[in-house]
């Protein structure tokens, strides 16, 4: 088959020859239709994601839609030991697959599940989520953020304070539910003061940052904070600041401060899963967006470093759509 190979973590996948996956008991064979190019699997084929096991040559692609013998479509998550989504052919798990619903794009589905499911799983699943709270999405202008503030409007949150760093993704979160924007592009002191005071007395925060911004964004919120008896569930999600923090321990003292994380192993595959069809049906009725970019399989090595305009995933397609 023809796939996305990695010989190099140094190097953009290229498009070749792949030996294709063969029988393997409990799975069934798709032929792909779509597979999002997501910054999980960007991670993976460099081999930074904590799930690297450094082996290679690899096939990227940890999520997707394909078709399976009977001609049925459905969105599926790679086990972790099988080849990636980035090919011709794949093998599915049933347990890890939902059928497409109705009407749903591939290539939207494709492009929309990946960023929307760390929140609406972590909404969903890590905490009780109340409609009538309110929620700091820290990291608000990549797509996951995006879809974040989305999610947290349908669940009925009360206030969504937007942060974030790219002035025109910023521009665009007031029109999908943000009640509060706060640029973090100026000067530290100042940006993390107004965040400060934007969020002092949201009950969640979702994190994608870690790193620099969640250091100062803890004693910005707290310090401002009506009563710090109150519960404030931080759930870490994405590291795209750095993958460490430093926390004084003072401030779990000082503040009912819960921090947990959402992702592969804090929520069983099964978890996950079972959000899926909840989720792909608000996907297709456009309560959570996507700008998906189609892009042939044949073009992976371009696409994986073109530019992209804020907002859009570019999404592998193949000849079984």
């Amino acid at each position: 088959m023809r796939a996305a190979v990695v010989r190099s973590f140094d190097h953009a996948p290229r498009y070749e020859e792949f030996p294709a996956p063969g029988p393997a008991e409990g799975r069934l064979p798709v032929e792909m239709v779509a597979a999002g190019l997501h910054p999980r699997v960007r991670s993976g084929a460099s081999g930074t994601h904590y799930t690297s096991d450094g082996r290679l040559p690899l096939v990227p692609g940890v999520d997707g839609v394909g078709r399976l013998p009977d001609g049925h479509l459905v969105y599926f998550v790679a086990d972790d030991e099988a080849p990636g989504t980035m090919a011709e052919q794949a093998l599915v798990d049933p347990r890890r697959s939902v059928p497409l619903p109705d009407g749903a794009d591939p290539v939207t589905i494709a492009a929309a599940v990946n960023p929307a499911m760390s929140s609406w799983v972590a909404l969903r699943r890590r905490i009780t989520f109340r409609a009538g709270q309110s929620v700091l999405v820290l990291g608000a202008t990549g797509n996951a953020g995006r879809a974040a503030v989305q999610i947290a409007r349908h669940l009925g949150a009360a206030r969504i304070v937007a942060a974030g760093r790219d002035p025109r993704r910023l521009d665009l979160l007031p029109g999908l539910g943000a009640t509060d924007v706060v640029s973090l592009a100026g000067d530290p002191d100042q940006d993390f003061a107004r965040l400060g005071e934007a969020a002092a007395d949201v009950d969640v925060v979702i994190d994608y940052t870690w790193g620099a911004p969640t250091e100062r964004a803890v004693p910005a919120v707290l310090t401002r904070r009506a009563d710090r008896s109150a519960p404030l569930a931080w759930i870490q999600i994405g590291s795209l600041a750095g993958p460490e923090i430093t926390l004084p321990s003072a401030w779990l003292r000082a503040a009912d401060l819960r921090f947990m994380g959402s992702g592969q192993g804090s929520v069983t595959a099964r978890g996950i899963v079972a959000e899926l069809p909840s989720l792909m049906a608000e996907i297709t009725r456009g309560t959570v967006t996507a700008d998906a970019v189609p892009v042939p399989l044949s073009q992976v090595e371009e696409a994986w470093t073109a530019p992209v305009e804020p907002g859009r995933r570019i999404v592998l397609t193949m000849a079984a759509g």
